[in-house]
Order: structure tokens, then sequence, then C-alpha cells
């Protein structure tokens, strides 16, 4: 039986973590293919499923893996749960920040001036919001970045901290099954 310390849960979060940004990633990749056939109601679709998919397919990754850590680890704590959800949650949103943000990078000049053009057309902008919008597109690829693993730094924190509870009081109340009363037997007996 081998211990729970910090380098294994290190090396569970970044086995769990790849998992995570992969699923991510290969999401983002499906979404912008989507974009490419410039069909709105393809986009819009393959938006909504894809996000399902990664949003429970995210969350069922990690329960899994904090279900491994439980099986692996016998002695393994609720908070070694959510710290390896904790840790895995930081290195999948690397993962995925990085992605997005060279998709951000090598996207033409068009597809941005798009997304700018429709961006402007939903909510009018004055003169200086313009400026201030323009000046952010000159930053927009470490905005992204950071925005991104930040956002999904916290929902895996979020997301790990329930799991592991849930995980733990599942535990909690399975008790060993109790053998069936005799009804025959006198309680001397029993």
């Amino acid at each position: 039986m081998t211990k729970v310390d910090n380098t294994a849960i290190w090396n569970e979060a970044a086995k769990l973590g790849f998992y995570l940004g992969a699923v991510s990633v290969g999401c983002l990749v499906l979404k912008e293919l989507a974009t490419v056939s410039g069909i709105n109601a393809l986009i819009q679709a393959a938006v909504i499923i894809l996000w399902v998919v990664e949003f429970f397919g995210c969350i069922l990754i990690l329960k899994n893996g904090m279900l491994r850590l439980k099986e692996k680890f016998p002695e393994a704590l609720m908070e070694d749960s959510f710290r390896l959800g904790r840790r895995a949650a930081l290195l999948s949103g690397l993962i995925l920040a990085s992605a997005q943000t060279l998709f951000i990078l090598y996207m033409p000049q068009e597809q941005l001036d798009a997304y700018i053009q429709e961006v402007t057309s939903v909510m009018p902008l004055s003169g200086s919001d313009k400026d201030a919008l323009d000046s952010m597109l000159d930053r927009l690829p470490l905005i992204t970045f950071i925005s991104q693993w930040l956002y999904c730094f916290l929902y895996g924190t979020v997301l790990s901290s329930f799991l592991s509870r849930y995980i733990f009081l599942q535990n909690l109340f399975n008790m060993p099954p109790q053998e069936p009363e005799d009804k025959d037997k006198t309680p001397d007996e029993q």
C-alpha cells in the first residue's frame, strides 16, 4: 500500500489535468471547425452541444480521477481528493488557456474584424470606447490567457470541493450490510 503524499497527488493531478485539458481543447477545436463552415445554425448547435459535452465530460473525468485516487490510496483523506482536483484544474486550465491564446494569436485579421463589427453592431460604442477596444485588442491574447486560466482554476476548485465531499460522504454512509434477524430465534439465541 502506497502512502499518499504531495508528490503522488501532483503526479495524479498531472495525468488528470492532461485528460481534462485534452477534452477542453478537443471541444475548442471542434467549435473552431464549426465556425469555418459559416452556417450560423451549425455554429450555434455545435457550440451548445460541445459546451454540454465539455461541461459534463469534465465533471465525470474529475470524479473518476478522485475515485481512482481513493482506490489507489485507501488512506487518502477528503483534503487529498480536493487538492488533487484543484491541482488538476490548475494544470488543465493552463492547457486550455494556452490553446485559446494560440487560436487568438493566429486568428485571421478578417475574422477578428468581423467579431468586432458584430460586437459594435449589438452595442454602439462612443469614440473613446472604440479607442479603448482597439487598445485592448493588442493585449487580447494575454487577457484571454489570464482570464481563461483563472476561470478554469476557480471552476475546478469549486467542483473539486463538491466532488470530494460527495465521494467521502458516500463512503461514510456505506455501512456493511447486517444479517437479517431470524424471527424463530429467541433474543438470547441471537
